[in-house]
């Protein structure tokens, strides 16, 4: 079992990669294997709604989503971290979420979702919830925590002081671990919750 998670940073080794160093660490000691893939420095543009992903499968802009997307199909869970700018997540990670998701044909329905999100002081609550959505679209199960999934602090050294941040990480890991095992459990006793085909309905007829 797999757990991808993905540093939307552009510092790879700041506070939102020690937060998921925490998770990932968590999600080893319970028998899931990770990893941390960082994009947060990379050159992402944003989706330019052009439609070619679903005639080749894969984004028209062959940069990190394109790497990034079988990870994520072979993946049981995805844990997506961002540090907080103007109270929304990092302007690359947005981009790099909007184009991973809309351009990967293969199903996400049960694979467990988590956001972590990183401050230093304010605007985690409203990064979390936009951070969530990107799981619910899709039927993916979102883990959680004691706590919403944030840490605070404006260096690693200081978020690893966040004893109360750091517990929140500990736990999402372990709650992880235990959705993607339960998951696979029951889905090779009955299988998954039956799906049905989309259905796109506009508000004006």
């Amino acid at each position: 079992m797999k757990a991808l998670l993905i540093n939307g940073s552009p510092h790879p080794g700041g506070c939102t990669a020690t937060a998921l160093g925490v998770v990932a660490k968590e999600l080893e000691n319970n028998g899931i294997e990770t990893e941390i893939v960082h994009v947060g420095n990379k050159n992402i543009r944003g989706c330019i709604a052009c439609y070619k992903c679903r005639e080749s499968g894969r984004c028209i802009f062959d940069d990190a989503v394109n790497d990034v997307a079988a990870k994520f199909e072979a993946a049981d869970a995805l844990v997506i971290g961002s540090p907080v700018y103007y109270a929304g997540m990092a302007g690359t990670m947005n981009s790099f979420l909007d184009r991973l998701f809309f351009s990967t044909p293969f199903s996400k329905r049960m694979k467990v979702g988590a956001a972590v999100c990183s401050a230093r002081r304010a605007g985690t609550t409203a990064t979390f919830d936009q951070m969530n959505k990107y799981f619910t679209i899709c039927e993916m199960p979102i883990a959680s925590s004691r706590y919403w999934n944030m840490v605070h602090g404006h260096s690693a050294e200081e978020v690893m002081q966040d004893e109360e941040g750091v517990q929140c990480m500990r736990i999402l890991g372990r709650n992880i671990a235990f959705l993607v095992k339960a998951i696979a459990a029951e889905n090779a006793k009955n299988g998954l919750p039956e799906a049905e085909e989309i259905t796109f309905t506009n508000f004006i007829r």
